[in-house]
């Protein structure tokens, strides 16, 4: 398995803490329900009593991100949160880009910390001129 350059580690974590922070403060404020919070689910046409299972809900997937061992596990979760979010502002009208946006830095994250991960989504091509054994083309499964 590969290691990843403290480089790559370190914007990793930067960009693991920026959508915890941001979703930690989203999951308070719902819990919290101040009146632009309020205001925000009655511009959704989402009633007010879903902010409290709203708020625990992203606090929750967004601990599980959080944690090394579960964070591929709260990326998903937090995707799947991330796609309502963006069904949500679609029914209204509004602009998406930034839970689109917020969804990149989650996976980004993650993808830049975890060789695992880099391993299971290569980003490269096969480059078969070059003699490099792990890059050698498929050969076919039956000879004629």
């Amino acid at each position: 398995m590969r290691t990843v350059s403290k480089k790559a580690l370190w914007t990793g974590y930067v960009m693991t803490a920026l959508p915890v922070l941001l979703f930690l403060f989203s999951g308070i404020m719902k819990l919290m329900k101040p009146n632009a919070a309020v205001e925000g689910m009655v511009k959704l046409g989402l009633p007010e009593k879903l902010l409290t299972g709203l708020g625990i809900l992203e606090i929750a997937c967004t601990i599980l991100y959080a944690v090394p061992r579960t964070a591929v596990l709260g990326a998903i979760l937090l995707t799947g949160y991330l796609g309502g979010a963006i069904l949500a502002h679609l029914r209204v009208g509004e602009s998406v880009i930034s839970p689109v946006i917020i969804g990149v830095v989650v996976w980004g994250g993650i993808f830049l910390r975890d060789p695992r991960l880099r391993e299971l989504i290569p980003f490269r091509t096969c480059r078969c001129d070059v003699a490099d054994p792990q890059q050698r083309p498929i050969e076919p499964a039956v000879k004629a």
